[in-house]
């Protein structure tokens, strides 16, 4: 965590990802730019440290200019361009890539879009190393992305806080408020599911379920789903160590809401502490473990019912349930002495309606937000 005058801010993207969108924009502008001579058009000031990096990588001949705009005060845009330095050679009939740190508004893309007009360019191109979709409302094509980012205000690797922040290697994002972070535990049929939806709704947090980030990211073919997928074809346990990294993706992507519910992570003390120091690294940590508890009576009764509609053949032997319900008491009961130890641990009475569980819920989490 970094403090820039009176704020905080959170690491976001490190340099390595900041290099590898550099290098995917370097490729796409060599390969449609190598042989026309272009000249790159930096925008100061923020640009300027991936201008050098993308220009390093140019692999034809080429000129260099710059030009400095503003629209930002603070942490907001002010929604006017204001030229401050113009351009110090002709450009009519040349090849222009145009070099942003980052688009949000568009509101400079617009001032530069009439300069280049008024120059009288043959063509020009937009490349930028961060790009917010949500923000961008113009009609302009950005044509080279470094990376999709959410609507965060961050700084770093050019980007600034009232002047500060340019020189860090690496993105931060502006830290929130405080947030809410719950580790939600229960056994197969305690109706851990079916509470995650309702709290995450109710107190606008992000469910992130283990489970459903592995599928996506194996799914979408990722880094990551890949060297899970890897593993997971030998019959081999998935490392802590890829399995954080895919929580710290959903983490850091989510751009808003309070705080997040994660489910079916943590399962070792290892995975816990992982947790915990990728948390404080954001600048939050875990508010709590929240364990249903139900006996196991009444959870094996539970799923053979469910097995009757649900078409899990796991949910239909008693065998295997009362074994999953094993399994879960044996991975959570260290867990829980962590979580004890740290006065974060809260046993919730799982019988009942599913409104009257909720209730409990909420009184316990109630205390913490």
């Amino acid at each position: 965590m970094v403090q820039l005058h009176d704020l905080q801010f959170t690491p976001f993207i490190s340099e390595e990802e900041i290099n590898t969108g550099i290098e995917k924009v370097a490729a796409q502008i060599n390969v449609e730019f190598g042989d026309k001579n272009p000249v790159f058009l930096g925008v100061l000031n923020g640009a300027f440290l991936f201008a050098a990096e993308l220009i390093k990588r140019f692999k034809g001949d080429c000129e260099v200019n710059f030009v400095k705009l503003s629209s930002y005060e603070g942490t907001g845009t002010t929604g006017n361009v204001e030229s401050l330095m113009g351009l110090t050679a002709p450009l009519k009939g040349r090849n222009v890539v145009v070099i942003e740190d980052i688009v949000d508004t568009g509101n400079t893309l617009e001032s530069i879009d009439r300069i280049l007009k008024k120059e009288e360019v043959n063509q020009y191109k937009i490349a930028t190393l961060f790009y917010k979709p949500a923000s961008y409302k113009k009609d302009l094509h950005i044509d080279y992305v470094g990376m999709e980012i959410p609507n965060d205000f961050i700084v770093g690797y050019g980007l600034d806080y009232n002047g500060l922040g340019r020189n860090l290697t690496q993105v931060y994002k502006l830290k929130k408020s405080k947030m809410t972070n719950l580790v939600l535990f229960g056994p197969p049929g305690a109706g851990k599911g079916t509470q995650a939806t309702i709290l995450k709704d109710h107190y606008n947090l992000k469910h992130i379920s283990t489970g459903d980030v592995f599928r996506f990211n194996i799914k979408n073919e990722t880094d990551l789903g890949k060297l899970a997928k890897a593993y997971m074809d030998k019959g081999q346990l998935v490392p802590d160590t890829v399995t954080i990294e895919m929580l710290k993706a959903e983490v850091r992507q989510a751009s808003e809401g309070n705080g997040f519910i994660f489910d079916g992570f943590p399962r070792t003390v290892a995975q816990a502490e992982a947790l915990e120091e990728f948390l404080n690294e954001e600048g939050t940590q875990v508010s709590a473990m929240i364990a249903l508890e139900v006996d196991d009576e009444i959870l094996v009764q539970r799923l053979l019912e469910r097995g009757k509609t649900s078409g899990r053949p796991d949910d239909a032997n008693e065998l295997v349930i009362r074994k999953r319900i094993k399994v879960y008491y044996e991975e959570t009961a260290i867990l829980k002495q962590f979580y004890l130890k740290e006065d974060k641990y809260y046993g919730v009475d799982g019988v009942g309606s599913i409104q009257e569980i909720t209730s409990r819920l909420k009184e316990v989490i109630d205390q913490l937000v």
